[in-house]
């Protein structure tokens, strides 16, 4: 047996809010780019065929799944600006102090609910 320190692996590390937001940060593209890519193409292929698909579209969109599906994709949309924010900051070489990197990760996600829950009162409201 050789005395090769063990990789670290998730027995081994906490975790931590870094973790959950890096783990959310990939998420949260993967579903902006596949659900948000067949509501698009929906909505193209809809726009192109005529006034009733675009009609059937809008329907299915503006019903309840519909709308959980849009402020889904919104909650997506914000919640990966706000952890690429993060990064971006980590990126240039700030905010790597233990108590402000966790600050940031902590409120990454958090900000993502507040801007969208936001976005859609707008919506609801006018």
């Amino acid at each position: 047996m050789s005395n090769r320190p063990l990789s670290p692996h998730l027995q081994i590390w906490k975790w931590g809010p870094h973790m959950f937001t890096s783990i959310l940060h990939r998420v949260t593209g993967d579903g902006m780019a596949l659900v948000g890519l067949a509501v698009l193409l929906w909505w193209l292929g809809a726009m192109a065929s005529g006034p009733e698909a675009y009609e059937t579209f809008a329907g299915v969109m503006t019903s309840p799944i519909g709308y959980i599906v849009l402020i889904g994709l919104t909650w997506a949309f914000f919640s990966h600006m706000m952890s690429g924010l993060r990064h971006f900051v980590l990126d240039i070489g700030a905010g790597y102090e233990l108590t402000i990197n966790k600050l940031w990760a902590t409120l990454a996600p958090i900000l993502g609910v507040v801007l969208t829950i936001a976005f859609w009162a707008i919506i609801f409201t006018k």
